[in-house]
């Protein structure tokens, strides 16, 4: 009766394994992956009288520069809908201040959006990705008593976790960026000079007596 007990029990966690849930990670740092959730970069210039103030064009800059380094698709710039000349007259100085910032003009794309109030910020931003980083604190931590050499449910956790929050550019989760194109130039001259069995290194500039001294003071 024992062995038929223990061969009901196994066979119904076979089929329970079979039947339901995701299938075991090869190792168990699979268990987590790197991945990446959508994002919004955006920001809000309030409507001034005299313009843009200086604030708002380092803000502006710096959103340029964060477009340039991890943006894709459009880079909007909505102004508050209405009638009002000063909204519309900011919201094409947001324009002009991103194309004066390296800004393609047919990346941008202004419009309009449903405001409170005719005098409301005017929104510019772009769509991007963040780093999706697991919260460890929720994972099991049972370092209890186990008889068998699998590790715990949450192993692999904080490594995936400290990895998403360093990645300066989270696009390159998703895929490794265009390489640039070699330097053919500087390529020619050291096969040219390997042809005429000249040196192919660059020549070692003399070490002057007391220079690394000199640096280090």
């Amino acid at each position: 009766m024992r062995s038929l007990a223990l061969l009901v029990t196994a066979a119904a966690a076979l089929s329970a394994c079979a039947s339901g849930g995701e299938p075991a990670p090869l190792t168990p740092v699979s268990r987590y992956a790197l991945r990446v959730e959508p994002d919004l970069d955006r920001i809000a210039l309030a409507v001034h009288e005299a313009g843009l103030s200086e604030n708002q064009r380092a803000a502006i800059s710096a959103l340029a520069q964060r477009y340039r380094a991890t943006g894709s698709g459009w880079l909007t710039v909505d102004g508050p809908a209405g009638n009002d000349p000063v909204a519309a007259a900011q919201t094409w100085a947001v324009h002009s201040a991103l194309v004066n910032a390296g800004i393609p003009a047919e990346r941008i794309r202004v419009g309009a959006y449903d405001a409170p109030d005719v005098r409301a910020p005017v929104l510019a931003g772009f769509e991007t990705v963040r780093a999706s980083i697991p919260d460890c604190s929720l994972e099991r931590r049972d370092m209890g008593v186990r008889y068998s050499n699998q590790s715990s449910g949450g192993f692999g956790c904080a490594i995936t976790a400290n990895m998403a929050a360093q990645i300066a550019h989270p696009r390159d989760i998703v895929g490794a960026r265009p390489m640039s194109p070699i330097d053919s130039g500087r390529a020619a001259v050291v096969f040219e000079n390997y042809r005429r069995g000249d040196a192919t290194s660059a020549a070692q500039e003399p070490l002057v007596q007391g220079q690394i001294a000199q640096a280090v003071e």
